[in-house]
């Protein structure tokens, strides 16, 4: 029978403050026991090592000994009480004190939030739609058509400028005669077509040559990114330094090769296409999967997750923000609070992936973490070196089999679900 005095009480959420209360005894004997220890080899004025009396040592180290001993004992015993209440705290408890004078009880209350009770909804409701592409010789053609677009140079034109055209302008704009700020350039190549500017400016500058000059009006969408010039209407005055076309390289011996195909072949070109495209369309198509295998779980367990959770996870999405935009003071870092509904998502699919896990009692594949680490090292010159370095290293591989029972996972998960088949074309499954 425990010695602990334990209660719980539900505050908002998951929160729960739990009241412990431990006997005087416990941490007087704890306290008499290490004095006895110190007094064995306490070097006291006066006295021999190790002979000093009892009550000259309780008075030298008393206090600093039952300091530490009350620590400890705060650190067990609440332990102690969570195991025994049958409680999974997600982080370490705040600790209010209520008594702590010597010879009375020491009391205490923990609180802390807890992992939410979990009852998935049933597994076979799930719906997913899998999408399946056959590539076809059209297809391959339209990717070498792209593949040359990517090559194309410019060449000068003397005429009127036309869609897909490139088109090199000075330009400034103004808003009620004031000049916009930002809204100056000189040279600037724009692709008439490829919306790098909006469309009423685009559209302003198709049927001018090099040399002409305009000024027009253009209306900012109401949506539009900048607030300030959201609904405005600027005057922008252009001139254009040159018109050019696109000029597709020839499918050549050097065209093929530079794409890392050496025996310079067209139809082995055309091969190392199809392959790519078929790699790229079952990996699309698996992400697509498990994007709605992951929504549609989500979309079925409405759960509530404890804020500190969501705090540590909106923490760790704005130091990869920090870390992608080269940002390293606190002060330029985004708002911790625009993180914070894709924390709530992740959060809520960590617990639930985790209900799943333990309901269906996975264990992660260990074939799968070996064949997910050489499919990560597989593009370093020296794989098998970086492969040793995954295994030998307990966080990364940590990582690596996270990821790899999450796949699992998503294999439980649409071995259950409801699944329809859908032919789709290459371009509509990787605009999806």
């Amino acid at each position: 029978m425990s010695e602990l005095q334990i209660s719980v009480e539900a505050g908002d959420g998951l929160e729960r403050r739990m009241r412990v209360q431990v006997p005087a005894a416990r941490i007087d004997d704890e306290v008499t026991m290490r004095l006895r220890k110190v007094g064995r080899s306490a070097r006291i004025k006066g006295f021999r090592p190790g002979k000093a009396p009892a009550k000259v040592i309780r008075q030298r180290y008393g206090d600093q000994v039952r300091q530490e001993v009350l620590q400890e004992v705060l650190q067990s015993t609440y332990s102690e009480a969570v195991n025994q209440q049958q409680l999974r705290p997600v982080a370490g408890p705040r600790i209010e004190p209520e008594a702590l004078e010597e010879g009375a009880d020491l009391a205490y209350t923990a609180i802390f939030e807890v992992y939410p009770e979990v009852s998935l909804a049933p597994l076979d409701k799930l719906k997913v739609t899998q999408s399946s592409v056959s590539i076809g010789d059209e297809d391959v053609d339209a990717m070498l058509e792209k593949l040359r677009k990517q090559r194309a140079t410019w060449t000068p034109v003397e005429r009127k400028a036309a869609e897909k055209d490139q088109v090199r302008v000075d330009f400034a704009g103004t808003i009620k005669g004031e000049p916009l700020e930002g809204g100056q350039g000189e040279d600037v190549p724009i692709e008439l077509g490829a919306r790098q500017m909006l469309p009423d400016f685009e559209k302003n500058l198709r049927g001018l040559a090099a040399g002409e000059e305009k000024t027009f009006d253009v209306k900012f969408p109401k949506d539009y990114h900048a607030e300030e010039l959201a609904g405005k209407k600027a005057s922008f005055s252009v001139t254009v330094r040159e018109v050019a076309e696109s000029v597709l390289p020839d499918i050549d011996e050097e065209f093929i090769k530079s794409f890392g195909v050496d025996s310079g072949y067209k139809q082995d070109l055309m091969a190392d296409i199809r392959r790519n495209m078929e790699r790229e369309a079952g990996a699309k198509s698996r992400a697509e999967v498990k994007r709605q295998v992951m929504e549609g779980l989500l979309a079925a367990n409405e759960i509530v997750v404890p804020d500190a959770l969501v705090r540590q996870e909106c923490n760790s999405l704005q130091q990869e923000a920090m870390r992608q935009m080269g940002v390293t003071e606190p002060a330029d870092a985004p708002p911790l609070e625009s993180f914070n509904e894709t924390a709530l998502q992740r959060v809520r699919l960590g617990i639930l992936i985790g209900t799943v896990v333990a309901e269906e009692k996975l264990e992660v594949d260990r074939e799968r973490v070996k064949l997910k680490v050489n499919e990560i090292c597989a593009p370093y010159d020296q794989s098998e070196e970086v492969a040793r370095m995954y295994f030998q290293n307990p966080q990364l591989l940590a990582q690596v089999e996270n990821v790899v029972l999450e796949e699992q996972v998503v294999d439980l998960l649409l071995s259950k679900a409801k699944i329809t088949d859908k032919n789709c074309s290459f371009d509509e499954l990787m605009q999806a």
